[in-house]
């Protein structure tokens, strides 16, 4: 008779992502955002020919690159959240390092950490806030 916990085995283990900072494990808070290439410049950077970057990006417009991607990571020691892009070496090893301002450009779906630019200080502040208090900085003349 089969025990269960030998069954159980076969199961895929946790991911051993590590803090570069610390070397503490680090537990993903957010989904894994896709890296996309939408010049050829972006492939070649990752070994690909530059005949062949020029052909890919002339067909497809933007080209998945995989094994890449960009994560949210929690660390206890430095009790922060941190973006991460994360490269997978082989099956079970990865390497972090902090997401480049650059890839951001290149992900679809999340929100860029240091905000939209384009949004001044006064929404980007009142966006945040929760409930009627946000009124403090209006002046009602009656």
């Amino acid at each position: 008779m089969q025990r269960r916990c030998d069954r159980n085995r076969k199961r895929s283990k946790r991911r051993a992502i590590y803090c570069p900072i610390h070397g503490c494990y680090i537990d993903s808070v957010s989904q894994k955002y896709q890296i996309f290439a939408d010049q050829p410049s972006q492939l070649q950077q990752r070994g690909m020919g530059r005949r062949n970057a020029l052909m890919l990006v002339a067909t497809k417009t933007t080209v998945s690159i995989e094994g890449e991607w960009l994560e949210a990571f929690w660390c206890e020691e430095c009790q922060q959240k941190t973006w991460y892009h994360v490269c997978k070496s082989d099956e079970r090893t990865y390497e972090l390092a902090l997401a480049p301002q650059e890839l951001w450009q290149q992900v679809t779906g999340v929100i860029d950490p240091q905000g939209n630019p384009s949004v001044g200080e006064f929404t980007r502040r009142h966006s945040k806030l929760v409930g009627y208090h946000g009124m403090k900085d209006f002046q009602f003349v009656v």
